[in-house]
């Protein structure tokens, strides 16, 4: 009985032995081995085997991407603002054994080395560069926290700014800049629209008065041509005229009322003496006569004592 109690005893620290000495490391975290107080291997995903009593394993440590998101924290600005930060970091563990080994308390270690780097980058921009560089600062930041944490086996991915809170004064005068602003802005747009609804309206008038003038020169120059036709058209017709009475000969009748309008034309001006020609029934020597009476109206009192002698000729 003693024997088998033993032998049950023996196997059963057998089987317990046995089953410490097996490790199961799950995906995407590592365990860190120590032998005897000292540093022996690092265990990835997969099944391992230990010895028992004299390895010793870490917790898991994860190898996936973390986030921290840590308490805002105070800065005070180059213009001496002081504001509230809060921060976000990416980090990943990249070596476990430096991990386990390089610092004590990891992640307070990076919420504290984040908080300086922030005050230092933050101090040396005034309050509007940092409202509007955060590109900037976040780059500044993930450099120097990365370049830090090198040796404690960790990759900075990436640092964020999530919110940056200034004081409540400083709120309300950015809240009065921002609406006057936004006033200017609205000032300037409508200036902007009233000018160049200006400039149309006046364009437009310039083209109406432009086409008027156009039109009244056009109009002008048709009536000028048409006027010119017609003065055209008129003298062509007096001179078809003229050149029908030439060639034509005249009758007897007209010959006679022409003399007799003659005749009354000379009666009726300042000459005191009319000569009147024997034949005056001939009508082309009536007009004859007429004729050399208008020519030689300076030389009538010759005429008519020439003419007298005539008469008395005729009398003998």
């Amino acid at each position: 009985m003693v024997a088998g109690i033993v032998l049950g005893v023996l196997g059963g620290l057998i089987l317990i032995t046995l089953l410490c000495s097996v490790r199961i490391v799950r995906q995407a975290t590592a365990v860190v081995v120590e032998r005897l107080g000292k540093y022996n291997k690092t265990l990835q995903t997969g099944v391992h085997f230990v010895i028992p009593f004299f390895d010793r394993c870490s917790k898991p440590i994860s190898l996936k991407e973390i986030v921290a998101d840590f308490k805002p924290q105070p800065v005070i600005t180059k213009d001496n603002v002081t504001m509230q930060i809060d921060t976000v970091v990416y980090f990943q563990v990249t070596d476990p054994k430096l991990y386990s080994y390089g610092v004590d308390h990891p992640v307070r270690a990076i919420e504290n080395l984040t908080a300086t780097t922030l005050r230092n980058i933050v101090g040396e921009l005034e309050l509007d560069e940092t409202l509007t560089s955060r590109d900037i600062v976040n780059t500044k930041m993930r450099n120097i926290i990365d370049e830090a944490t090198d040796p404690w086996g960790i990759k900075i991915n990436r640092v964020e700014l999530k919110n940056i809170l200034p004081p409540h004064d400083i709120q309300e005068a950015m809240e009065k800049q921002m609406r006057a602003e936004r006033e200017r802005r609205e000032q300037i747009l409508k200036a902007e629209g009233e000018k160049k609804a200006n400039i149309l309206v006046a364009e437009g008038e310039k083209q109406a008065q432009i086409l008027r003038a156009q039109a009244e020169k056009e109009t002008k120059i048709l009536q000028a041509e048409a006027d010119k036709a017609a003065t055209i058209a008129r003298a062509e017709a007096e001179n078809k005229a003229i050149e029908l009475i030439n060639s034509a000969e005249p009758s007897p009748a007209y010959l006679t009322l022409q003399g007799f309008e003659a005749l009354k034309v000379l009666a009726d001006g300042q000459s005191t003496k009319i000569i009147v020609p024997s034949e005056i029934q001939d009508v082309s020597g009536l007009l004859t006569s007429l004729t050399e009476v208008v020519k030689g109206e300076k030389n009538v009192k010759p005429a008519v004592s020439s003419k007298k002698e005539t008469k008395k000729v005729n009398k003998d």
